[in-house]
């Protein structure tokens, strides 16, 4: 029985279990995946039958590679990624959202044949310090501090743009149009961190343009002061506003932008504002991240979502975890230094 119903799960995602097993090879981390109705641990595995509908809706990146790559053929790939949860796992202590490095080589040889580009609701400084890789460009604060070219579209405030140059002496601009809200995130961040001292198990991250408040190990019971003492301070900031996340309540400046305006922003100045010859891959997980995806169905682009459970999303195309994920862009490196092989199409 279980069986049959796996069959169904590899029917939902597209594929066959040969085809399964050809796409598993071309990583050294292997994604999981149903065998049978039984984990590689043998511990049967209870099939989500909404699931398989979602992955119906919501195919995997990885069995519909080929047909991904026909689509782009003539234009230029450009990778956007998210970075917790998609090039790291989620963890309890979001000072140790580590990457592995086996993730950090896909994400260098997919830079060194695409540009690549990483859009996080961190500081900007801090996903450089967690990625290491320099021929990466690096969004902050859900694009509110974005490291690119100088951008082609002069309607962007020059106000907002400051010239800098990496270790290797190569100019660039970083892109601050929240830059205003800096001493109002300053002085919100001393204030709410005097407020939390008191509620055990509160993490407040200072992300430079946004706060995330950490919540994952407060009890329950002190949850609702948690939300209490965020709110109060909104009061008295009305230029701010707060967002749920997995366990994070953010604080952002109430401005217009996004990580869909940052995706933008790049294309801009990567020369792609208005191009019809451009193939944007965007890979998040989390729910800022459908601003992106906004984007790119809008763009004729490639949306994917990482995650294991169903959900309403914008993108068009899944993949499981940061397994999967690096799964993929290990394909598609391959892929752009010529070495995939053909057979599979």
């Amino acid at each position: 029985m279980l069986g049959r119903v796996a069959a169904k799960v590899y029917e939902a995602m597209g594929m066959k279990r040969s085809t399964l097993s050809q796409s598993e090879s071309m990583s050294k981390s292997r994604h999981d995946h149903v065998d049978g109705g039984y984990s590689r641990s043998g511990e049967p595995i209870a099939i989500d039958q909404n699931y398989i509908s979602w992955l119906r809706e919501h195919p995997s990146a990885l069995s519909l590679f080929h047909q991904m790559i026909s689509a782009s053929r003539g234009k230029q790939i450009v990778i956007f990624l998210d970075y917790d949860g998609t090039l790291s796992p989620i963890v309890s202590d979001p000072e140790r959202a580590f990457m592995s490095d086996e993730m950090r080589e896909a994400v260098r040889d997919v830079s060194n044949c695409f540009p690549t580009a990483i859009i996080s609701g961190r500081s900007r400084q801090k996903v450089f310090d967690f990625v290491k890789l320099t021929k990466v460009y690096y969004s902050g604060s859900h694009g509110m501090e974005t490291m690119g070219p100088a951008p082609k579209n002069k309607s962007y405030d020059k106000k907002y743009h400051q010239r800098s140059f990496d270790d290797e002496g190569n100019e660039f601009i970083i892109f601050q149009p929240a830059q205003d809200f800096l001493p109002a995130v300053r002085k919100i961040l001393h204030e709410l961190t005097e407020r939390m001292k008191n509620i055990q198990g509160v993490t407040i991250e200072d992300n430079k343009f946004c706060l995330s408040v950490h919540h994952r190990h407060v009890k329950d019971e002190d949850y609702g002061r948690v939300e209490e003492e965020v709110q109060s301070m909104l009061v008295n900031n009305r230029d701010f506003h707060m967002t749920r996340g997995n366990k994070v309540l953010e604080i952002r400046p109430s401005i217009q932008w996004n990580k869909g305006d940052a995706l933008k922003y790049l294309l801009d100045t990567l020369g792609f504002q208005n191009s019809d010859d451009v193939f944007p891959i965007y890979i998040g997980d989390d729910r800022t991240d459908e601003d992106a995806f906004k984007v790119l169905r809008e763009r004729g682009g490639y949306p994917i979502i990482v995650s294991s459970t169903p959900r309403e999303t914008m993108a068009l195309h899944s993949l499981r975890n940061p397994s999967e994920v690096q799964s993929f862009l290990v394909r598609l490196s391959r892929w752009g230094f010529g070495g995939l092989e053909t057979s599979q199409q």
